[in-house]
């Protein structure tokens, strides 16, 4: 069947099966098989999935989203963004928890089994500190994790890195993990996300054996938690990552912490937790420039002796694809294996059939979250201020330009994008729209602001 006259409920089938044999039946059946279609808008190639909670929705949008994009637009090229939505959390039983646990998570080895960080710490052998690419948005969370990773007397701890998706924060993980094995063998490195944190530590409470559990987190050289804005509003958990960091930072044990924005920006968290992750060193992972992205398609054709890129491409796909790095790499990968495919070889207009689906999502693939960073850092207030009931004239103002801007950048309904203001009505977003679009005309100094925050997230 020609993939144009599929529906969107046989492209859904079709994608369940793909994605069931891909990743694996267990991990399909806990994360993926719950959800559901929740609706496409073919005007803006937006469709949605719904899943049972927003936990679950965070944690698919996490680890599943690229694989569920890429798997909708092989089956249906219209689809070009993808949302998934959960219906809200709320406070819920214990009990209840454990079941959602036990439906959602494949068991894992008894707290008294993991007793090496190999067992317990996979790390990916490419990422390295000799495969991550140093530039400007990046170089100060580089050196910093070479510093943790060398041993030796610290200046600080912990390291908390903090960026956006694909930037390159795990690798940075993975690379610490691995160089400091490889200088101190014998040792003990516990590398994990902070929802498997989570989870290990319900299992612990359920089989009544905390003791083990906090005995083999806090026995670890160097432990790195992934993600941690994922424990948010789950109290247990929290409380004993707050005994952790404790007991790890007396001890003068490494605690290296990741999350996609900095300690002020978490919200859910406790205070005495986002106080311990802004007393060592706070690093930030940005967006690559175009000199940086340049530079990593640069360094990866190095590792594909076999493929022949001309020059005009490797600075069309640094240029065009800057959403993150792990999808640059995805697209260079994909136009490299087409032409060995095909025996074809590789020229602009081979590319740019090869990537027509990406080139078309990142043409105007500006998410609200980047438009409040990017506003937020412009007038120096707290990207919190976005959602928060102050009224003030400088919190208020810059709210009002981010609004404006997800009006304009974005194809979010006014709804929406109210919703992701604190929960504001739409009628909010339409003032703000108006206010800003009338001082436009009067304001000359927050006309070149908007100028200046439309060129810089269009790219």
């Amino acid at each position: 069947m020609p993939q144009d006259d599929l529906t969107i409920q046989e492209a859904w089938n079709a994608v369940r099966s793909g994605l069931r044999r891909t990743i694996g039946a267990r991990t399909f059946d806990g994360w993926l098989k719950p959800l559901n279609l929740s609706g496409f808008d073919r005007a803006h190639g937006e469709l949605r999935l719904a899943a049972p909670s927003s936990f679950m929705a965070n944690w698919v949008e996490t680890h599943f989203h690229d694989h569920l994009l890429q798997a909708w637009r092989a089956m249906l090229p219209a689809v070009r963004r993808l949302v998934v939505e959960g219906a809200s959390d709320g406070a819920r039983p214990l009990a209840q928890a454990f079941e959602e646990l036990d439906a959602a998570v494949p068991p894992s080895a008894p707290p008294q089994q993991r007793t090496t960080a190999g067992e317990s710490t996979p790390f990916e052998e490419r990422y390295t500190f000799e495969s991550f690419v140093v530039g400007k948005a990046n170089e100060v969370a580089y050196n910093a994790a070479r510093t943790m990773a060398e041993g030796g007397r610290l200046g600080f701890n912990p390291l908390f890195l903090h960026g956006g998706t694909g930037l390159g924060k795990t690798h940075l993980m993975h690379a610490i993990g691995q160089d400091y094995l490889a200088r101190h063998p014998g040792t003990r490195v516990v590398y994990m996300s902070a929802e498997k944190f989570m989870f290990e530590f319900v299992a612990a409470m359920r089989a009544k054996d905390t003791f083990s559990f906090k005995q083999w987190l806090r026995s670890a050289d160097v432990l790195m938690i992934d993600d941690v804005q994922f424990i948010a509003g789950k109290d247990s958990t929290q409380e004993e990552f707050f005994h952790t960091m404790n007991e790890l930072i007396s001890a003068g044990r490494r605690l290296v912490i990741s999350a996609d924005r900095s300690p002020q920006d978490l919200e859910g968290i406790e205070s005495r937790i986002l106080s311990r992750l802004s007393w060592g060193l706070v690093a930030d992972v940005n967006p690559a420039d175009f000199e940086l992205r340049l530079n990593i398609v640069t360094k990866k054709l190095e590792t594909m002796p076999q493929a022949n890129v001309p020059g005009e491409v490797v600075q069309f796909l640094a240029r065009r694809i800057s959403s993150n790095i792990r999808e640059l790499e995805g697209a260079l990968n994909r136009v490299v294996a087409y032409a060995m495919l095909s025996g074809k070889p590789i020229d602009m207009d081979f590319t740019q059939a090869t990537l027509a689906d990406v080139l078309r999502a990142n043409q105007r693939r500006v998410t609200i979250d980047e438009i409040q960073r990017r506003v937020c850092d412009h007038y120096r207030i707290r990207q919190a201020e976005m959602s928060s009931a102050r009224r003030a004239r400088e919190v208020a103002r810059p709210r009002q330009v981010a609004m404006y801007l997800a009006k304009q950048l974005t194809p979010r309904s006014l709804p929406e994008i109210g919703r992701r203001f604190g929960g504001r009505d739409h009628t909010t977003v339409i003032h703000a729209v108006r206010q800003i679009e009338k001082l436009r005309a009067t304001d000359a100094e927050l006309d070149a602001d908007v100028r200046l925050l439309m060129r810089q997230l269009e790219g």
